[in-house]
């Protein structure tokens, strides 16, 4: 029986996911903790003329200059208040690292890989194209963030400039 249990183990720990659980206006999103480099508080950012919208601006991230991404612009929410500073997960795209700026960040969920779900087919265009499937929790959906499309357009510009 024991070795029953240890293979079941095994192949539960490959069958979840695991996810940083954010939250970008009132939804509730989960980045997949792999494609995540770091949490951090992010210190003070600079406006950069003529950027696209979601281009929050430049920061200093332990002394490399990042991109930060504004979330909430990205997904066409309104933009957080001036004295709310949110988070940002350090993400790297490349040889590139990205500032993904969310309002919160809680703690890492473990979800069955199985229970993934397609995006409801009435969610708005843009944000199922930024969001690979639901996990129903508890009390309200996991929407499970696809990094590389939150920020590949601001990726692309830089890379094409």
């Amino acid at each position: 029986m024991s070795e029953h249990h240890t293979h079941s183990n095994e192949l539960s720990a490959e069958a979840m996911n695991e996810y940083v659980s954010v939250r970008i206006g009132d939804q509730l999103f989960g980045a997949p903790v792999d494609q995540i480099r770091e949490v951090f508080a992010p210190q003070s950012v600079t406006y950069v003329p003529r950027a696209p919208d979601e281009v929050a601006g430049l920061l200093n991230l332990r002394g490399r200059i990042v991109t930060a991404i504004d979330a909430r612009r990205r997904m066409g929410l309104t933009p957080r208040e001036k004295t709310e500073t949110g988070m940002a997960l350090g993400v790297e795209r490349g040889n590139e690292i990205f500032g993904l700026i969310v309002d919160s960040v809680g703690e890492v969920l473990r979800r069955p890989r199985s229970e993934l779900e397609p995006v409801p087919a009435h969610v708005d265009a843009n944000w199922r194209s930024m969001v690979k499937g639901v996990h129903r929790l508890e009390k309200e959906l996991l929407a499970v963030l696809d990094v590389s499309a939150v920020i590949g357009t601001a990726a692309r510009k830089n890379e094409a400039a």
